[in-house]
């Protein structure tokens, strides 16, 4: 008798247990993630917030003067676009080139480019110094 009474209290238990694992594995129905949201584009017009003329600093990464005094170029450059993100720091190279701030006429692909990774920045995908 009281192997028929564990037995039944056995089944009740499992059958509980059975109840409680698919509710709580199927409790979201079926589960989808989140999209991810698409990426923001960039500024239809980007501006730079730092002053132009500030980036002659940038002059000697390119090899256009030599000075041999103080902190070497690349810090000066690159101080100045600290704390800049990779696009407002383009546009601000891309401002000086264009301006000729920096002294010369420049190829401004190569001198953009060469500018930008000096201070571990980045080019956005598909910005165009324009």
């Amino acid at each position: 008798m009281a192997s028929k009474s564990l037995s039944a209290t056995l089944v009740i238990f499992s059958a509980i247990l059975l109840f409680f694992a698919t509710i709580f594995t199927n409790a979201c129905g079926p589960c989808v993630p989140k999209p991810k949201p698409p990426p923001k584009a960039p500024p239809v017009n980007p501006f730079c917030p730092r002053d132009t003329l500030k980036l002659a600093a940038c002059a000697d990464l390119l090899g256009l003067v030599n000075i041999v005094v103080g902190t070497p170029p690349s810090n000066k450059c690159c101080a100045v676009l600290e704390g800049l993100a990779d696009l407002e720091a383009a546009v601000c190279l891309c401002t000086a080139i264009k301006a000729n701030v920096l002294g010369m006429n420049l190829n401004i692909p190569i001198a953009l480019s060469a500018l930008v990774s000096a201070c571990q920045k980045t080019i956005p995908p598909g910005f165009k110094c324009g």
